[in-house]
């Protein structure tokens, strides 16, 4: 899935060997533009947005992975309309979204309670607090990388990323330059994930520990703002990647896409090459976007 300017296109590849496509216009509601040009409000505008598109996607390509061309629709029996389709989407982006922060946000703050007897100073326990909460985001991403279908899903995020880096550095998007680049890349979201643990230590030495309500309270308030700061320090270590010493500041982030994406094949490479050039075909084209299926 690659995005521009205006739009969005995902390229799948079905079971007959072709690549469908699958595109959807950004809709530019006046709010959220407004909204988005706000620092530390705008990177959680960008997450809505980012989930209510990347979910359209992802369906897609769900729904034609298994399919045979031409077999799309024979399985169903009405189209759900567009209302309950997206209340259904809002439900179960809400429940991951409210069960992620517990996993990621709450349970380390009871495991550091837990050691609370022995290191009852609130800077040890901050500090506790975030150790866990960084092991516990690294040995996820790593058990679930391990998992097959997660793994091609990976690969995939790899040749994203490899195809962005060729075009970047000026070079033809073949196969065999695609492959030379690197996975890695600094505008990642997996970036922006590492640094929420990081964002979140400091963040959490401004508000107190004691009562346990309190550290409780503070941990749910302080989320969107953790957020919000965290997508201001990806888009600084993006300005200053090329910057001798401050490019640093984005390795951790880097480090942690070698969990997040794993090296694609040919074939995979492929796949995100006629993605981007479509993208980029309707960007200059609008009309070709009326060939492809959309919403």
């Amino acid at each position: 899935m690659f995005a521009g300017q205006d739009h969005m296109v995902t390229a799948v590849r079905r079971n007959d060997n072709s690549i469908d496509y699958f595109h959807i216009k950004k809709e530019k509601k006046p709010i959220f533009q407004k909204l988005k040009k706000i620092p530390f409000v705008r990177g959680v505008v960008a997450l809505i947005e980012s989930a209510s598109f990347g979910s359209r996607h992802l369906q897609f390509a769900s729904d034609r992975y298994d399919i045979d061309p031409g077999e799309e629709h024979l399985e169903e029996s009405e189209e759900p309309s567009k209302l309950m389709l997206f209340l259904g989407v809002a439900f179960i982006g809400v429940l991951t979204f409210l069960f992620s922060k517990f996993v990621f946000t709450l349970v380390p703050m009871f495991m550091a309670e837990f050691f609370k007897p022995w290191f009852p100073g609130k800077t040890v326990q901050i500090l506790i607090e975030s150790g866990f909460k960084l092991i516990l985001l690294l040995g996820y991403l790593q058990i679930i990388a391990m998992t097959p279908l997660i793994k091609r899903v990976f690969q995939y995020h790899g040749a994203e990323h490899k195809v962005i880096n060729c075009h970047e550095a000026g070079m033809e998007l073949t196969v065999e330059n695609v492959q030379k680049q690197s996975r890695l890349h600094y505008r990642c979201g997996s970036s922006f994930i590492l640094f929420t643990v990081f964002v979140g230590m400091f963040t959490y030495f401004l508000v107190p520990v004691d009562p346990l309500w309190v550290r409780l309270v503070s941990r749910i308030l302080l989320i969107p703002v953790v957020l919000g700061i965290s997508f201001e320090v990806l888009q600084a270590t993006n300005a200053v990647r090329n910057v001798p010493v401050l490019r640093y500041l984005g390795y951790p982030g880097l480090w942690l896409q070698l969990l997040t994406t794993k090296e694609p094949k040919d074939d995979m490479v492929e796949v995100a090459i006629a993605s981007f050039k479509k993208l980029h075909e309707i960007e200059k084209n609008p009309e070709v976007a009326a060939t492809l299926a959309h919403d």
